[in-house]
């Protein structure tokens, strides 16, 4: 190894696919050889190095590597001491204490002496005991839906992301731990601060750009003001006047998921030649 920068990111699965799009997008170009644990990215003292996705929290806080891509749900169980640099805005999902649909269970504090099977033991026991409760853990690896059908287990601790999975079990959910996402975790004691700061603004450039979107149109000057009000812009958007004095032409950035909405209630004031367009990348 040498002495550059170290990034952690999954090996495999679905977040691998994330880290390495959100780390090109960066402009952190890097190419793995077969199933190689190390890559170099080009013009940069940065390795990337391949690891398992729940393995990631605990190497970065012993100094393996600096930074990490890897669930908020995973550092909170791993309880180790890390500095959440960044949320990378995906991979969202909610931790929740199921139970049975036809079962008594309909309180936190009937968990009492219950069993709870999850892969996550460290939260559920911190959940347990910031209700008073006491009840016997059953740590497993995998899907845990079925452990109440199997009799393993009366409750289990699980990510939910639709709710379809649990109703094929009929479980329902009896109360929500925590909501998690993906996130850019750094070493505290780092030896590249600078370094880390600087891939952290690059992620968060795309982060940001993902999230918004451009949106241009002309408005007649006497609507002007009510469309500010509608496309404020992230800090403020940027107007001029056009060729015919009683047109202005108004940019500004809006909420992706916010778009259409905007859109319309924009038509409705009189406003023109809407157009929305993507951001790739940005510095704000």
């Amino acid at each position: 190894m040498t002495e550059n920068l170290r990034i952690g990111v999954p090996s495999k699965g679905r977040l691998a696919d994330i880290s390495t799009a959100l780390l090109l997008e960066a402009g952190l170009r890097f190419r793995r050889q077969d199933r190689s644990l190390f890559a170099r990215v080009k013009e940069m003292p940065i390795d990337i190095t391949f690891l398992r996705t729940d393995d990631i929290p605990v190497l970065c806080a012993e100094g393996a590597i600096d930074l990490g891509i890897t669930g908020a749900d995973l550092v909170a169980e791993s309880g180790v001491e890390l500095v959440e640099r960044l949320n990378l805005g995906v991979g969202n999902c909610r931790l929740a204490v199921c139970v049975p649909t036809d079962g008594g269970i309909d309180s936190p504090k009937k968990l009492a002496g219950k069993r709870i099977a999850s892969s996550f033991p460290n939260v559920t026991q911190s959940y347990l005991a910031k209700h008073g409760v006491s009840a016997h853990t059953v740590k497993l690896t995998g899907s845990v839906e079925v452990m109440i059908a199997l009799g393993i287990a009366d409750a289990i601790v699980d990510l939910v992301e639709t709710g379809s999975t649990l109703a094929a079990n009929r479980l329902r959910i009896l109360d929500e731990i925590g909501t998690y996402e993906t996130v850019l975790i750094q070493n505290p004691n780092t030896n590249h601060e600078a370094l880390c700061d600087r891939v952290v603004r690059r992620l968060e450039g795309v982060v940001i750009a993902r999230a918004y979107s451009l949106l241009e149109y002309n408005v007649p000057a006497a609507q002007l003001t009510d469309a500010e009000r509608i496309t404020p812009g992230y800090n403020s958007p940027t107007v001029n006047q056009l060729e015919d004095k009683s047109w202005y032409s108004v940019r500004a950035m809006v909420k992706r998921g916010e778009v259409i909405g905007i859109m319309e209630q924009l038509e409705t004031l009189g406003a023109t030649a809407i157009l929305e367009t993507s951001i790739a990348n940005c510095r704000l």
